[in-house]
């Protein structure tokens, strides 16, 4: 049995001298950053958490500019805070502290992503005598960024419905 010849082909190796290797340049393009959030100031960016699901309720309203700033997550009390309501020192302290914490919370979950670099600060509050607590103004901080989100990149994509398939 005769053996079955294949015919060679020439590799890039064996075409190429070995002295003359391709040199690959180290600049490649621009150099590519990614994108930090905020893209640009974003102001008036209004959150009401309102939650009636039996007594006692929960009730915050928010308004926050969110501006690019350093990298990491910059709180801020405007000067000319505007209240709707009468509001004790050590109140306002802590619906301030807690709308800090939301933000915060919110904006670290979303750093493992994309880098933050903002500065929000707080322009207004909204509160109702007896269904705000700090609570609620922690989790108004946390739609604030997510409304922000969305002003600035638009809504999330949303999930494919599975048709039922016809026939079955």
């Amino acid at each position: 049995m005769r053996p079955i010849l294949t015919p060679a082909r020439p590799s890039r190796e064996r075409a190429r001298p070995p002295t003359a290797a391709r040199a690959r340049p180290d600049y490649r393009g621009p150099v590519q950053q990614e994108p930090s959030f905020p893209p640009r100031p974003l102001r008036d960016v209004r959150a009401v958490y309102a939650r009636q699901a039996g007594c006692p309720a929960d009730f915050a309203e928010i308004t926050v500019d969110f501006e690019p700033g350093e990298p990491g997550v910059a709180f801020e009390v405007h000067a000319d805070l505007r209240t709707r309501d009468f509001l004790a020192p050590e109140e306002l302290t802590a619906y301030q502290q807690a709308v800090a914490l939301g933000i915060r919370e919110e904006l670290t979950a979303l750093e493992a992503a994309h880098p933050v670099a903002v500065a929000a600060v707080l322009r207004a509050l909204g509160i109702h005598e007896v269904d705000s607590h700090a609570g609620a103004f922690r989790h108004a901080g946390r739609l604030a960024v997510r409304r922000a989100l969305t002003l600035a990149y638009g809504p999330p994509p949303r999930p494919k419905r599975r048709r039922p398939r016809l026939g079955r």
